[in-house]
């Protein structure tokens, strides 16, 4: 039986998290008769679909970026803290941000999901994960730093190391990067060394399953992995690693192992909750499954706390086909504007039918003009499907000028088939760049 909330004074929701869930959420509160508060431990929005871009020089990190006040300039009754939740104090009803307090009556928890090492997270030093702008320039200082150095490389057998490039994870993170390091390798940096012949780099895409893409249809990804191969990507696939030590990636094919030297080993395959989930399940007792993401109700409330809800990455949804619902962007944001339509019905005494995800098809970019998409009623392969990829993800960019500035950014390098974001920042690229810059002073 749906409950009437306390409507006699404003009714404050908190809202944990910037990203799809928690960002939809808030916008679908907007003109409701509730007070917002946003908090986010970044004072921005991140596309992070197009992070893959950022990393490969496509894009710039503010190509993909919204200033979460600029995002929220006009919704009066929303307002905007940067900082970042320590903990929750559900009988008080209160979220606690170091010693600021914030008061709720509806709690909202939407903080995303981390790299998953499956234990092994003293890999993280020698293989980064692409979830953030940091991680995204950190890569992209990597791969570019690696063709550099491979021009001075006078060793051959160390030149293959730098020209190797080894990515873990068969899913779109890892087919997308994939693809654009090919793309980068063979195509775009072709004409721009003169003691390397850049084409000779190996890309080595690793995949757990039997398959790249698992998530979408057998067909689909067979015709995924042939492209990938035709731009010059190696697949393994039933591959485990075991080991990722000093530029040496250790898998495991049956019983046969490999070793493969490798300057660049780029991580996409593991996902975990964010450490919002700990503090959920020591708080309230919420079931956390293995990856740390928190059992969620069939209205995505958790266990025994009807006004804490969990959308996005961090929930675990598994009461549509009995499989957690994945962590892709349209997820998110259905769960938050089913959030905030629920909220404000429970305020006029009303309440909704349990959530249902209307899923809008898998799609994945493997190289200019090749991609593929499952819509489930139609599928689509090579340039349409490229065309629809590029679409869809204009659409789900937030700000009009960011949409424009996107669309100009890829038009352009379409032309060109250059990439004019493949800078090489970073404190540690600085040192580097000083430290040659002292050797040859030293010598002259």
């Amino acid at each position: 039986m749906a409950v009437a909330l306390d409507n006699n004074k404003r009714h404050q929701v908190v809202i944990i998290g910037g990203g799809f869930g928690g960002l939809y959420t808030a916008k679908h509160l907007a003109k409701a008769n509730v007070n917002v508060t946003l908090i986010d431990k970044r004072n921005f929005h991140l596309f992070q679909p197009l992070l893959y871009q950022v990393a490969t020089g496509t894009l710039s990190p503010a190509d993909i970026s919204s200033p979460l006040r600029a995002v929220f300039s006009k919704s009066k009754n929303t307002q905007v803290l940067l900082g970042e939740v320590n903990d929750i104090d559900p009988k008080a009803q209160q979220v606690i941000m170091g010693d600021q307090v914030v008061p709720y009556d509806t709690l909202i928890v939407a903080t995303g999901a981390n790299h998953s090492y499956f234990g092994k997270d003293n890999w993280k030093e020698s293989a980064p994960g692409l979830k953030t702008v940091e991680d995204a320039i950190e890569m992209r200082r990597r791969i570019f730093s690696a063709f550099e150095a491979a021009e001075k490389e006078t060793d051959p057998e160390k030149r293959r190391a730098l020209l190797t490039f080894v990515i873990v994870g068969g899913g779109p993170t890892g087919v997308e990067l994939a693809g654009a390091i090919a793309e980068l390798a063979y195509k775009t940096l072709k004409e721009d060394f003169r003691n390397i012949d850049t084409s000779e780099a190996k890309i080595l895409l690793l995949q757990g399953g039997d398959r790249v893409l698992p998530h979408i249809s057998p067909d689909l990804s067979q015709v995924a992995a042939k492209s990938l191969q035709k731009l010059g990507v190696i697949i393994q696939t039933n591959t485990r690693v075991t080991n990722i030590e000093n530029n040496i990636v250790t898998f495991k094919q049956g019983d046969e192992v490999t070793e493969i030297a490798s300057k660049t080993i780029l991580w996409a395959a593991g996902v975990q909750g964010s450490a919002m989930g700990k503090v959920l399940a020591e708080r309230t007792g919420v079931e956390c499954d293995p990856s740390g993401r928190a059992i969620v109700e069939p209205n995505l409330t958790i266990k025994g706390y009807e006004n804490i809800f969990v959308v996005g990455d961090l929930g675990n949804f598994s009461h549509q086909d009995g499989k957690p619902l994945p962590g892709v962007a349209p997820v998110a944001k259905q769960q938050g504007e089913y959030v905030a339509t629920l909220i404000q019905k429970r305020l006029q005494g009303q309440t909704l039918p349990a959530f249902h995800y209307n899923h809008v098809g898998s799609l994945a970019m493997i190289g200019q003009n090749l991609a593929v998409v499952d819509l489930g009623f139609i599928k689509l392969t090579g340039f349409l499907a490229w065309v629809f990829w590029l679409i869809v993800h204009i659409y789900f960019l937030i700000e009009f000028d960011t949409k424009l500035l996107v669309v100009f950014q890829w038009a352009w390098n379409y032309i060109t088939r250059n990439r004019r974001s493949r800078l090489i920042t970073g404190r540690e690229a600085y040192v580097e760049a000083k430290t040659v810059n002292n050797i040859t002073q030293v010598a002259s």
